[in-house]
């Protein structure tokens, strides 16, 4: 059994920002390479302009690190990472709408409704998600078409109304809800932003054939770490500026939305998202060496500044 002490030094001696500065560009011209310019050159270019803005990649890079702490090759899982970054981006468009959250930046740049007017801009989430199905079916490679078919399916549920939907259904619902409850709150973001999580590191595993047993474990990893980020998120909502952030600050005070912060503080908020990812390395510990990417994302989390 690996000892939390050795477990730091494991991690301690992965280079992360080295492993990010490989993983980033491959990703990116990875998702270029996805979407090409098309007729009608409106949706292309919307769907383009929000794909391609930039970003940490990060559910992309968890879904190829996943593959390799289960000893597949991440090139496997590539367009698979590309479909979750697809769906990731459709959220945030529409997320940015007015009739949801209503913002102006992301990413440090106007909204897709603000370039492209709201119309273009649902039709472009719409575009992003239907075609996020179909490139994982045709661009899989090297995978039997069970597993394919298994990461499909788990990928749609994260962003149905069992997922995604649901989650942001019940944040509009409880939108000025001074009585909202911590259970409430976590169902929210397990759903919202967790679902996506869960599917970005367990999708990876299933293309590399993991067993059922670690299967189970990188969903109890993934559970741990998508909370984590909500949890910074909403912190970060408070305490960083909107350079930092690259989208508007104080967004969730402004809309009265329940965050842990609020229920919390921010010293306790930040106690708990700490300790969901000790526990979350923890439970990579029995997968050696090969999780030290997995482990050093961890860590990221939540120690970013946006």
């Amino acid at each position: 059994m690996t000892s939390n002490q050795d477990l730091i030094s494991t991690i301690a001696a992965f280079d992360l920002k080295a492993y990010l500065a490989d993983r980033q560009p491959k990703v990116e011209a990875a998702l270029d390479a996805a979407i090409r310019p098309g007729y009608p050159d409106t949706i292309y270019a919307a769907m383009r302009y929000s794909l391609l803005a930039g970003g940490k990649r990060l559910r992309p890079i968890l879904c190829l690190a996943s593959c390799e702490a289960v000893g597949g090759n991440p090139d496997v899982a590539m367009p698979m990472a590309c479909a979750l970054e697809m769906i990731h981006t459709m959220s945030l468009i529409h997320d940015d709408l007015p009739a949801m959250d209503n913002d102006d930046y992301r990413r440090g740049k106007l909204t897709n409704h603000k370039v492209y007017g709201e119309d273009i801009a649902i039709l472009a989430g719409d575009g992003l998600l239907a075609y996020a199905f179909e490139y994982i079916a045709t661009h899989t490679h090297g995978v039997s078409a069970d597993r394919v078919l298994r990461a499909i399916a788990h990928l749609a549920r994260a962003v149905g109304a069992d997922g995604l939907v649901g989650g942001q259904v019940v944040d509009l619902e409880s939108e000025g809800n001074a009585e909202i409850s911590i259970e409430t709150l976590m169902y929210i973001h397990n759903h919202k932003t967790g679902a996506l999580f869960k599917s970005s590191v367990v999708g990876g595993a299933i293309l590399a054939g993991a067993t059922e047993l670690e299967i189970e474990k990188l969903t109890k990893f993934a559970h741990n770490i998508g909370l984590a980020f909500q949890i910074i998120d909403d912190i970060l909502d408070i305490t960083a500026t909107q350079a930092e952030l690259g989208k508007t600050a104080g967004k969730d005070l402004q809309a009265q939305k329940a965050t842990y912060p609020k229920l919390w503080g921010l010293e306790e908020s930040r106690h708990q998202a700490d300790k969901l990812v000790a526990e979350a390395k923890t439970i990579l510990a029995e997968f050696g060496d090969r999780a030290r990417p997995l482990q050093a994302l961890a860590d990221y989390i939540t120690d970013r500044k946006n």
